[in-house]
């Protein structure tokens, strides 16, 4: 209730400075029947999904959709509340000296009349965001984009030198809404050619069967050394009612089978070598294994039981927060280690080469991106998908196509 009430709260005090702000630059009363229309509507649905949202079927496109409308409506507004706040900020001290320096018998009119040029600034800048998020919606989600690294390792077996391999996360099936789209990513994966294609988790948002129409799609995938996967939290079903616990237990295992169809060799807290010319690289994937509340299935020492210290190590773990709290602490030394699951929060700033920006940097400290510490490396993933806003404004979908040379990057 205080939740609603705080919310209500909030889109009262947006939605009467963003009118105030349209009264001001237009006295068009459709414009102003638009409004309302538009804002009731929006709300009205975000309501009605929410009341109809079912725990036994997770997120359907409708509730996606009444988030993203929602989201689009209030991010200007919230805007529009800064801006005009600050103009207040200067009109109701003058009003206040006003009323006690003049006479109000004289006709004089204490409160200062809202200037036009600042509501005009206010319409303008959160218009910015209004069409950024309507974009993400629309196209954002499926832009895809392939980031290359060249990461160099001094101990890296010499038939290794150039090996390619590409990284897919996150691929939320369920949210998909355009099978064109997703056959272009398919394509434009295979376009890379890289040695071996790995899959950092979370393949479905809560049900294998949502992976169903895209499974000949997905079989299309092919590397020369295979494919690998390690499961994600959202694979694991835990975010939604089950009529029973062995409905639950049979959809993972459904899952699993629907890995292996496509092509994909899961591995469960296991390992398995890559050989090349007589030497060989290992390969790590554990189970998801997160901080703050995720689930932690993933047994480090368990899948790496079969290698050697001296093994040059690609370790796949969902969560990057495993790298923070284990991986680089552990015995072993992982060379790199493949994560997703921020998914970049799906919003954010980025210049790439130059700058980026989230809010989910706030709750993980390496969100989006290669990053090095104690001479390890991890690539954490955008993510192929989407998931409760159903778009991405900034943070686009990314293939990581990562070549491994031996030496340093001088030399």
């Amino acid at each position: 209730m205080i939740r609603w009430l705080i919310f209500v709260v909030i889109v009262g005090v947006a939605d009467y400075y963003a009118f105030q702000s349209l009264k001001t630059i237009t006295k068009n009363n459709w414009w102003h029947i638009l409004y309302w229309v538009f804002t009731i509507a929006v709300l009205a649905n975000f309501v009605i999904q929410f009341y109809s949202f079912s725990r036994s079927d997770g997120f359907s496109h409708a509730n996606s959709y009444a988030i993203g409308l929602l989201i689009a409506m209030i991010v200007p507004k919230l805007i529009l509340i800064a801006i005009m706040l600050g103009e207040d900020v200067i009109r109701i001290p003058q009003a206040i000296y006003s009323f006690f320096t003049q006479n109000s018998g004289d006709g004089v009119k204490h409160f200062p009349s809202r200037r036009t040029f600042v509501s005009k600034i206010a319409l303008g800048l959160a218009a910015i965001p209004f069409a950024s998020i309507l974009y993400g919606i629309y196209r954002g989600k499926y832009n895809f984009k392939v980031l290359n690294y060249t990461l160099h390792f001094e101990d890296l077996p010499d038939a290794f030198d150039g090996y390619r391999l590409t990284q897919i996360s996150d691929i939320h099936s369920g949210s998909f809404d355009n099978i064109k789209k997703v056959e272009y990513a398919i394509d434009l994966i295979n376009e890379q050619q890289s040695d071996v294609i790995l899959f950092t988790g979370d393949m479905v948002n809560n049900k294998a069967s949502e992976m169903e129409p895209y499974i000949d799609i997905f079989k299309k995938l092919n590397a020369k050394d295979g494919m690998y996967s390690v499961l994600g939290n959202h694979d694991y079903g835990d975010y939604i009612s089950w009529s029973n616990p062995e409905a639950k237990t049979q959809n993972l295992e459904d899952l699993k089978s629907l890995q292996k169809n496509i092509g994909f060799d899961l591995l469960l807290n296991e390992n398995r070598f890559i050989e090349k010319n007589g030497q060989r690289i290992a390969l790590v994937g554990v189970e998801n294994w997160g901080k703050g509340g995720f689930k932690k299935a993933g047994d480090l020492k368990k899948a790496a039981s079969k290698i050697d210290a001296k093994d040059f190590k690609i370790l796949m773990s969902h969560d990057p927060s495993h790298w923070d709290e284990e991986v680089i602490k552990d015995d072993y030394h992982y060379h790199l280690t493949l994560s997703g699951h921020t998914h970049g929060m799906q919003f954010g700033i980025e210049i790439p080469g130059w700058f980026k920006w989230s809010p989910v940097k706030w709750r993980y400290k390496h969100w989006a991106g290669i990053y090095k510490e104690l001479g390890q490396y991890i690539n954490v993933n955008r993510g192929f998908g989407y998931l409760a806003f159903p778009g991405r404004v900034g943070i686009w979908p990314e293939i990581t196509v990562i070549e491994l040379k031996k030496g340093t990057k001088n030399t």
